[in-house]
């Protein structure tokens, strides 16, 4: 290419010279004409062919430039997905060690409280051996006591001498310390009976734990293989028919005779455009989904743009997008619920009134009039903007509440809340990666109201399950269901075997 190129040169140079003799080179004498000339071919190009074949070449050049920046482009996108990768490689390796540390911890822990029920039991077989000795001696006093009886009723008509009555009141006080003998053996048999069951209740709970933290490090083993950054995108609208009579959300629907739970198409305002959306049916009156989460099949630390325009899978996690909630909600007055639930408790919910900004004022929030069986996480976030990790609009001034805490909220400083944030199967170790999960209430644990039944008593250790946000017309009558209500939500949807999720 080189040398073509200095060929091109060479032409040009030559077509420059022959034109500029022409132009300034000294006419010949007119007296007499020049003798005629043989016309050889030009070993030279034409001018227009020499340009045509230049313009070529830059082109070619312009072309080689724009596919190297491009290819250049790629390689660097490249590196940064497996950069990406790369840390939640390291992340999970990690959180992997410590869980078999936890394990090892643990199985020792287990090894030492076999050890002592092995003593207790011990220790209560040569007790219940020395039970069962006393209460021979005591069938044997009480023989003698009777023998002792039948021969004072044969003295009674006779006297009683006094070495008798002193054997008999020997025997009396005899009787009376093995009676209390026997009170004492009792009373330690009992407590170590209840010493034996809280061991046995305390191996329960170890092995149990033991078993959890097996099935998560399995998890964990299997995560990077499967592992994606990039949540999917959510189904969208497809129709040809711009006709189509759609409801403007699941109460519509709800109100039009729909009564079974799943994925329908909706168009809250003609400016909106329709979009598909998961419509909870399962009470009266019907609402609309926009987030939820039950076995961590979908990453939620995601960008703005993710968060604008919604990701997951409507058969799974999922969340619907700001543009869409707020197109709902841009109605009129709005319901919003929260239903949370750990590995341990049975369900709880909250509801505000809500009002949602728009994408110029980057979809603030205002809830008012916190009602249900919940513990209220979300008034103090009230007023506040939607944060990602890459678009920082929350009222921490000492960093970014997404990016420490990971998924997208609205959060304050950083707040008691975070339903995006990361899901755990398990109890976390570290403090770092127990505030990254999902949060309701304080301690990033569950936290549940003084109104909720004593049988239920709220867990510090225990993770969020499950998670569901959803919205519905303020005018809109519901049913509240209590956690020992049995919610027929789409069974079909949320079981299948094998799963780690919830079956309702």
């Amino acid at each position: 290419m080189k040398s073509a190129f200095v060929y091109v040169l060479l032409v040009l140079a030559a077509v420059t010279a022959v034109s500029a003799s022409m132009f300034h080179g000294e006419r010949p004498a007119e007296a007499l004409p020049p003798p005629p000339v043989a016309v050889t071919p030009s070993r030279f190009a034409a001018l227009d062919e020499v340009r045509l074949l230049a313009n070529g070449l830059l082109q070619l050049g312009q072309s080689l430039r724009e596919f190297v920046q491009k290819t250049r482009s790629q390689i660097n996108d490249i590196f940064r997905k497996i950069n990406v990768f790369d840390r939640s490689f390291y992340r999970l390796s990690a959180l992997a060690g410590e869980i078999r540390q936890e394990e090892e911890q643990l199985k020792r822990t287990t090894v030492m409280l076999k050890a002592d029920n092995e003593e207790v039991k011990s220790l209560s077989l040569e007790i219940n051996s020395k039970v069962e000795g006393i209460l021979e001696e005591r069938g044997r006093l009480q023989s003698k006591v009777g023998g002792l009886e039948e021969r004072l009723s044969s003295l009674s008509r006779g006297l009683v001498t006094a070495e008798q009555l002193a054997q008999i009141g020997t025997l009396r006080e005899v009787i009376h310390s093995q009676e209390q003998s026997i009170s004492e053996l009792l009373s330690a048999v009992r407590e170590q009976s209840n010493q034996l069951s809280h061991q046995r209740v305390r191996i329960k709970s170890l092995e149990e734990k033991i078993t959890d933290n097996t099935l998560i490090q399995e998890t964990v083993k299997r995560t990077p293989e499967g592992f994606a950054p990039e949540a999917p995108t959510l189904t969208p609208y497809e129709t040809t028919d711009p006709t189509n009579d759609l409801p403007s959300d699941c109460s519509d629907l709800f109100s039009r005779g729909e009564r079974e739970s799943g994925v329908y198409a909706l168009r809250p305002t003609d400016q909106s455009g329709p979009f598909m959306a998961f419509c909870d049916m399962s009470r009266d009156g019907g609402m609309t989904v926009i987030q939820r989460r039950r076995d961590g099949s979908v990453n939620f630390d995601q960008t703005w743009e993710m968060y604008e325009g919604g990701f997951g899978d409507f058969q799974g996690e999922f969340w619907l997008g700001l543009k869409k909630m707020h197109a709902l909600v841009a109605r009129g007055d709005s319901i919003l619920r929260v239903e949370v639930e750990d590995w341990k408790l049975g369900r709880r919910f909250m509801e505000y009134n809500l009002r949602l900004g728009g994408a110029e004022s980057n979809y603030v929030v205002h809830l008012t009039q916190p009602m249900g069986d919940l513990t209220d996480a979300m008034t103090n976030q009230t007023g506040m903007m939607f944060s990602t990790k890459d678009r920082d609009n929350d009222g921490n001034r000492d960093g970014s509440c997404a990016a420490s805490y990971t998924g997208g909220w609205w959060f304050n400083a950083c707040g008691d809340a975070n339903l995006n944030g990361r899901y755990a199967h398990g109890r976390s170790k570290s403090r770092p990666e127990r505030r990254s999960e999902i949060q309701w209430g304080s301690n990033r644990r569950p936290s549940f109201s003084s109104s909720s039944s004593s049988s239920s008593s709220p867990s510090s250790s225990s993770p969020l399950r499950f998670t569901q946000i959803s919205v519905r017309p303020a005018s809109t009558t519901t049913t509240t269901t209590t956690t020992t209500t049995t919610t027929t939500v789409a069974t079909s949807f949320y079981h299948s075997p094998g799963e780690t999720g919830i079956t309702f």
